[in-house]
């Protein structure tokens, strides 16, 4: 047993009971280095820091040089991204030939992104391992690269592997082939590995990650509920959920699994980027403004999710009629490494949203002559159209956009054909959606879905019309 399953069992259970029983007793504590990291590994997974630290810190008192302390202190250090700190606890470490040290080297390896290396030492290594401990060998090298998100790596390495129809060996795999893309096959070994241990929640989760990048979002939501039942409280099941429900369409119940998910993650950024669009979407833009500021706060000044936080919190202030303040919320990306264009355009969004038509012309126009790519932006510009109801506009523009890119372009097709459907221009609305099919069913997806049953593929919705006229 490992992580979790093994701090559940009787056997951790007795030697946490021993600990606790003589630190509560104020009385010396007699328990070997492994014992002593394992309990701070326990307390750190439960949030327990303080404790984790005192239990780590007796650890390396009672035994300096240790393998499993200085590897609990590698790995918090590589948490916090001090690489430096993980080389002088690996350098404190006494026996070299230990695999945890060979595996907590090629970590760091890997860490400083210093693959070449790692490869050159995992192989070598490789060459001094008995038979009988190369098979868990090879799948600790695969565990480590997909940690380390080197997906084509640990897919090299699991295919030297020798299948042998363990949990561990389907696992890996099964994790191996998520790295790579194929999501279906790594679905189909996760429901292997639920046939024989249908209560262990972390397959349970990773099945729903396979199932919502295949867009199985139904299945992705019942897969995070058995995690759940297992567990009200895991993280990975509550996002799981949450994420699924949003992508179905179900914004209200999303909230509230975004809010159970911050209760135990309180400091994702991230994820309250995605709880504020949610808000947002239903029109409860004072909670999105809320939850949004608290973002911009947590993920200062550093985050990659800044642009998109300010880009949100610019949408929730439009919603209450704020436009300077969500044009200021939109200032505040000049600085940072995203699309300026794109900003740009939405300034325009914003501004013609509430009617300020010179303004918006003024940023439409700003965009469009430092864009890199006019033609992209002018397809942005008419979608800000379409959505703030300027249809006529939009079509016209629409026409001119064609006349500027090549005829097999494969961008803009679908959003002709919506604005043709919606002007009520039906032979049109069928020429543009017949092209948007054969160039860009993708497109016709994102822009056309809401007009066309749930199981009829995009690629098919121009013949379904035809069928069905």
């Amino acid at each position: 047993m490992t992580g979790e399953d093994y701090y559940d069992s009787k056997e951790f259970r007795k030697i946490l009971s021993k600990y606790e029983k003589a630190r509560n007793a104020g009385e010396p504590v007699f328990q070997d280095a492994d014992e002593l990291a394992e309990i701070a590994d326990y307390y750190r997974m439960n949030g327990e820091s303080e404790q984790a630290n005192i239990a780590i810190k007796l650890a390396l008192k009672l035994s300096p040089g240790a393998v499993s302390p200085l590897c609990y202190c590698i790995h918090e250090a590589l948490d916090n991204n001090d690489t430096a700190k993980a080389w002088h606890y690996l350098n404190q470490i006494i026996d070299k030939d230990d695999p945890d040290y060979v595996y907590c080297r090629g970590e760091i390896l890997v860490a400083e992104d210093r693959i070449d290396e790692a490869e050159q030492y995992f192989n070598d290594t490789l060459k001094t391992v008995p038979d009988d401990e190369r098979q868990d060998y090879l799948l600790d090298v695969v565990n480590i690269y997909d940690d380390g998100g080197l997906n084509e790596k640990a897919m090299e390495w699991m295919m030297r592997v020798t299948p042998d129809g363990s949990s561990d060996y389907k696992e890996a795999m099964a994790r191996s082939l998520f790295g790579v893309g194929k999501f279906k096959d790594s679905a189909r070994l996760f429901n292997e590995l639920l046939d024989t241990d249908p209560f262990q929640k972390r397959y349970w989760n990773a099945l729903a990650s396979a199932q919502y990048m295949t867009e199985d979002y139904s299945g992705a939501v019942e897969s995070s509920e058995y995690a759940i039942a297992i567990d009200p409280n895991d993280p990975d099941g509550l996002i799981a959920k949450a994420n699924s429900l949003y992508h179905l369409g179900n914004r209200e119940l999303a909230i509230d699994y975004y809010h159970r998910y911050l209760d135990q993650v309180p400091d994702d950024e991230f994820t309250m980027l995605l709880l504020g669009t949610c808000l947002v979407d239903c029109d409860r833009s004072d909670e999105a403004v809320d939850v949004l500021k608290e973002a911009v706060e947590i993920g200062q000044p550093y985050s990659p999710y800044l642009p998109d936080i300010y880009q949100e919190l610019a949408f929730a202030y439009k919603e209450r009629g704020e436009i300077d303040e969500a044009i200021r919320c939109i200032d505040m990306t000049d600085a940072m490494d995203c699309d300026h264009i794109q900003m740009t355009v939405i300034k325009g969004h914003i501004q013609l949203s509430a009617e300020h038509i010179k303004e918006a012309e003024h940023y439409f126009r700003q965009a469009l002559q430092e864009s890199d790519t006019p033609a992209k932006t002018l397809l942005r510009i008419i979608v800000s159209l379409y959505d703030n109801l300027y249809l006529e506009a939009a079509y016209k523009m629409m026409l001119h956009y064609f006349k500027l890119v090549e005829p097999d372009d494969r961008d803009g097709y679908a959003y002709m054909a919506l604005c043709c459907h919606d002007l009520k221009r039906n032979d049109e609305y069928m020429q543009y959606l017949e092209k948007a099919c054969q160039l860009n069913p993708a497109e016709c997806k994102f822009v056309l879905s809401h007009l066309f049953p749930k199981e009829v593929e995009p690629k098919n919705y121009y013949n379904y019309l035809k069928e069905n006229s």
